[in-house]
């Protein structure tokens, strides 16, 4: 994180859990105030990498699972980088800043997907680099978000993963109520300011447990490599093109869905007590003697207990008895998501 912004949410009140901001003084307060109100969220769970240069669209789209090629300057769009066996190493958010193009990827694993990246670079003429010291990212969500971004002098986005660029950096919209910004590192602390005047400052777990409450599920370091794209409805997000051609395990992801053989999906469910760690096991009656998935991640609910997702066999979901750590273990409530699963 940069040390500049540490220091400033520092002095707001941000109380840290490593890089992660564990809350601004009222964890469950925070929690409540993600469901009704209108909040603003560090995102410091998240890294950049900027790929820069005159080959930076064609490298990446010959990397990743959607079409950069042909993304616009006034959108952003999510994709997945798969091993050559169609496992995701890392899912991203990805616009556009002047001729550059901003990655946005879990921070766990972002320093290792940088190197990995820069290993496909040989002679294209793209560059790649940790833009986590130039660019920070913001959150705004609730029914008072786009009032509040409009403090800004600009229009908002309109419609999801649209993007409108301010004096100070861009803004993407994320879904009806969320928003997101990547803001230049020296107009941060103002734009912070401006926002906080009517939004609520909030920690990690309130913006996770919204992304959660979205079905947008992130790969982090215990998930890497478990899942196709399908299994973490990458695809129902529109993170993969089924028409772009070639790339690290796209013959996988095309069978997958050409041969009908999706039988896992990421489902939203709730149990009463501590949040499982990701990369937990579930277990069902009908494989006792295996897990049937596994949980990608979670926060605490602001009705308490705790709210995850997690990437499981649909004929287990279907019976509907998955328990989470053992086969004994908390059973889960499944929780609608705001998309269909077909």
């Amino acid at each position: 994180m940069n040390p500049t912004w540490k220091d400033f949410l520092a002095s707001r009140g941000a109380r840290f859990e490593a890089d992660d901001i564990g809350d601004f003084g009222d964890a469950p307060a925070e929690l409540k105030a993600a469901e009704s109100a209108t909040v603003l969220a560090p995102l410091t769970q998240f890294g950049l990498i900027r790929a820069s240069g005159e080959d930076a669209a064609g490298f990446l789209h010959n990397l990743f699972s959607n079409d950069v090629q042909h993304l616009g300057r006034d959108r952003a769009e999510r994709c997945g980088f798969c091993s050559p066996k169609g496992r995701l190493l890392a899912d991203f958010l990805i616009w556009r800043e002047n001729h550059d193009y901003l990655l946005q990827v879990s921070a766990d694993i972002q320093p290792a997907i940088l190197k990995k990246l820069g290993m496909y670079v040989l002679r294209s003429k793209v560059k790649l680099a940790d833009a986590g010291s130039e660019v920070v990212l913001l959150g705004v969500a609730g029914s008072g978000a786009a009032m509040a971004l409009m403090a800004l002098g600009k229009d908002m986005p309109a419609a999801p993963l649209d993007v409108v660029r301010f004096d100070g950096g861009s803004v993407i919209r994320l879904d009806g109520q969320r928003y997101q910004l990547a803001v230049r590192a020296e107009s941060v602390a103002d734009v912070w300011e401006l926002l906080a005047s009517s939004a609520r400052p909030v920690g990690t777990p309130a913006w996770r447990w919204l992304e959660i409450e979205a079905g947008i599920p992130h790969i982090t370091l215990p998930t890497q490599e478990e899942f196709v794209p399908q299994m973490a409805n990458l695809e129902l997000l529109g993170g993969v093109s089924f028409t772009k051609g070639c790339y690290p395990g796209q013959e996988v992801v095309a069978r997958t869905k050409y041969l009908g053989k999706v039988k896992r999906r990421t489902y939203r469910a709730h149990i009463d007590g501590n949040c499982p760690l990701p990369g937990t096991d579930l277990y069902s009656p009908d494989l006792p003697e295996q897990s049937c998935g596994k949980v990608i991640e979670a926060a605490p609910s602001p009705e308490g207990g705790c709210e995850f997702l997690a990437s499981m066999l649909m004929a287990s979901a279907e019976a509907g008895e998955v328990r989470v750590g053992a086969a004994d273990g908390p059973r889960l409530a499944f929780r609608s998501l705001p998309y269909p699963l077909d």
